[in-house]
């Protein structure tokens, strides 16, 4: 069993490391191209829809995958809750659907008048509206996860080839929209195919879908105040600034930090049908030791990247945006950079302790509250304290606030988390990071000025970055073999 856990691992990082190589690939480009206030524009239509996007999943994933899980090796029952949860998500994105489209229409607001802004949100719109045929949910649940790692790669490498070829110019918003959302269409194609082999569509008894309702309101509530914390930073940054520049430069800054959280995000996808699996059980080990070795794997990633991030701001972000607009996009990376652990604390606890305890109210009270906390610092120092700095301003205030998140969840599940959270191996994988952050950070502008001299800047910034993570990777993990680290030492003993 724990081979199979490492090897779903291994296949689920080397696909998200290969889609984030092809995402760094692309996005510069983008950046160059559209320039921070078109950047700005999409990434704020974006989060708007967003909130109906949850709407539409009525997070069907999340009880989705739990109940595939208990019936997966019944053909019949299986079908018929596939059927049902696909019923239940395809009513309610008509209604998201419809209920966007009357707030666009009705509402006077410049930014849904403005006939660009329209026309992007609905192009937008076609990620959820599609998304309905995806059954993403139950390839997770039958933990097909060589199947999706091929299929996701080969989309994206399409779909980056094709962003590459023909966005070149500010007005190529929609089109890059439309091939944003590409990947979607065509990961809903692929799935539809193999579909047939997993489960059949025939009606096989009566649908009984009020016994997914008490479990579906709790979770719609968490999916939507989980939406409006997620997207408050951008959403109101948006308002902040009508120009929409700043809003650009977060996004540049948020993507490093993405990154690092579409990995932890991944691998979640592994571990929480483990983590049901293993306490309906009433395998109490198995699921303490899962949760221990799921927050190694997390904090072996999450800490060395915040280090190097913090440590290499500035050539991460010019890398990416180039030399001009993008303002102040470095020290909002560094405001953000805590948000990889936050972020991946948060979802272990959620995904593999509350679920499978079935106390998913917890995590409810937790993010309403950091949801109003949240929008309240943002406008404090985005508004009032940073206002000539907003993309500062709100994400310090959602850095503090993810913060104090992760604190309750784990005040609320100490009994579990407490395995996760205090011991040995932790601690020496953040001394190690600790030991990388300090002297890279004061390395790197002198290796920068020194480049700086002698080649063009971009060049530099590359040449810097390569050498301090080099440097950064060799310490840290000869640093990891001396203190005899435990998932390493478990490779190294294979």
């Amino acid at each position: 069993m724990k081979n199979e856990v490492r090897s779903n691992v291994v296949i689920n990082l080397i696909r998200t490391v290969t889609m984030m190589i092809l995402s760094f690939v692309t996005f510069p480009i983008v950046c160059r191209y559209l320039g921070d206030e078109m950047v700005g524009l999409y990434s704020w239509a974006t989060a708007f829809v967003y909130y109906f996007l949850v709407l539409a999943r009525i997070s069907i994933p999340n009880i989705a995958v739990r109940e595939c899980i208990k019936v997966r090796d019944d053909p019949e029952k299986l079908a018929k809750k596939t059927q049902e949860f696909f019923i239940i998500q395809a009513v309610m994105t008509l209604i998201s659907f419809s209920l966007m489209t009357a707030i666009v229409l009705s509402i006077g607001i410049p930014d849904f008048t403005d006939p660009l802004h329209r026309s992007l949100i609905f192009v937008l719109s076609l990620n959820f509206l599609t998304g309905v045929l995806s059954f993403e949910w139950l390839f997770t649940a039958l933990e097909k996860h060589t199947y999706m790692a091929i299929r996701s790669i080969i989309i994206a490498a399409i779909v980056d080839i094709l962003i590459f070829a023909f966005i070149n110019y500010p007005e190529g918003i929609l089109l890059y929209a439309f091939l944003s959302i590409l990947t979607t269409v065509l990961t809903v194609l692929s799935n539809l195919i193999y579909l047939p082999k997993l489960v059949k569509f025939r009606k096989v008894g009566k649908y009984d879908f009020k016994q997914y309702l008490p479990l579906l309101g709790v979770l719609f509530m968490i999916s939507v105040v989980a939406a409006i914390y997620d997207k408050t930073d951008t959403f109101i940054l948006g308002f902040i600034d009508s120009s929409k520049a700043s809003v650009g430069s977060y996004s540049v800054a948020m993507k490093g930090v993405e990154i690092v959280i579409g990995v932890i995000t991944a691998l979640s996808t592994i571990f929480m049908p483990r983590a049901m699996y293993y306490y309906q059980k009433k395998d109490e080990r198995q699921f303490r030791n899962l949760n221990k070795y799921s927050t190694n794997i997390c904090l072996l990633i999450v800490i060395p990247a915040i280090a190097l991030m913090i440590a290499l701001a500035e050539p991460i972000t010019k890398l990416i945006a180039g030399q001009t607009g993008y303002e102040y996009a470095d020290i909002v990376l560094i405001a953000l950079a805590s948000l990889m652990l936050t972020f991946s604390i948060s979802n272990i606890v959620y995904t593999q302790i509350l679920i499978p305890l079935k106390k998913e109210k917890y995590y409810l009270i937790s993010v309403f509250s950091a949801a109003v906390l949240n929008a309240g610092l943002s406008v404090l120092f985005g508004l009032v304290i940073f206002k000539d700095r907003p993309a500062f301003g709100v994400a310090l205030g959602t850095a503090i606030t993810d913060a104090l998140l992760v604190i309750c969840l784990l005040a609320f599940t100490w009994k579990e988390s407490k395995y996760i959270v205090l011991n040995w191996n932790n601690l020496k994988i953040l001394v190690l990071g600790i030991i990388i952050a300090i002297p890279s950070y004061f390395v790197s502008p002198l290796l920068l000025t020194e480049f700086s001299k002698t080649m063009l800047i971009e060049l530099a910034y590359l040449l810097d970055i390569l050498i301090i993570f080099a440097g950064s990777v060799i310490v840290y993990f000869s640093g990891l073999v001396i203190t005899k680290e435990k998932l390493t030492q478990s490779i190294i003993h294979r």
